[in-house]
């Protein structure tokens, strides 16, 4: 919001813009200003007016929940039966039943607004889970890691697993053991 002193000021720089040869439009697009406001700024005697938009009479929405309502979506979402679910769980069921007292949105804002927009339900709540440990070497065979690979073989139904240990620091292989592992293919008569 501009104060009078301010839109002074802006009138003031876009009249002198004007009397420059400046168009209005122009001139109000280098303040940042639309043409329409400056309309709007000054009344019809040419001063300059207030701004009036915070003390506006700004009707109250005709679907606007009252308190009575508001109190009826806590007392259903608290009920036992609503108790451990969500609203988006809570509206679908009322709508089987052939209720409406709220869309979902309507109660999870009455729930905020009450302080009740907790996490609801048995399942255990999220929680985070902590980064993996992290290992600094600062020599040869401090910190070893493992990793298990498995490559198909040569014949079809052949595999091979490497057992692989890694020395972080060095990055060389501290050990290693294959295995072959035979998978036979089935048939469609069952196992051959």
């Amino acid at each position: 919001m501009t104060s009078a002193s301010d839109r002074k000021k802006i009138i003031a720089l876009v009249n002198e813009a004007m009397e420059a040869g400046a168009r209005c439009a122009a001139a109000c697009e280098v303040l940042g200003v639309s043409p329409r406001t400056l309309q709007r700024w000054r009344d019809p005697t040419g001063e300059i007016s207030e701004d009036r938009r915070p003390d506006a009479a700004r009707p109250v929405p005709r679907n606007k929940l009252s308190e009575a309502e508001r109190d009826q979506i806590v007392a259903t979402c608290n009920a036992p039966e609503f108790a451990s679910l969500p609203p988006s769980q809570i509206v679908p069921r009322l709508a089987d039943q052939g209720t409406y007292i709220g869309s979902e949105s309507s109660m999870y804002r009455v729930l905020k607004e009450r302080g009740q927009n907790h996490r609801r339900g048995r399942a255990r709540p999220p929680s985070r889970s902590k980064p993996p440990a992290s290992f600094k070497a600062k020599g040869p065979c401090e910190v070893w890691s493992w990793d298990i690979t498995w490559l198909p073989g040569p014949v079809a139904g052949t595999f091979f697993y490497l057992y692989l240990i890694l020395d972080i620091f060095s990055r060389k292989i501290v050990g290693c053991e294959p295995d072959r592992v035979y998978r036979r293919a089935e048939s469609s008569e069952g196992t051959a």
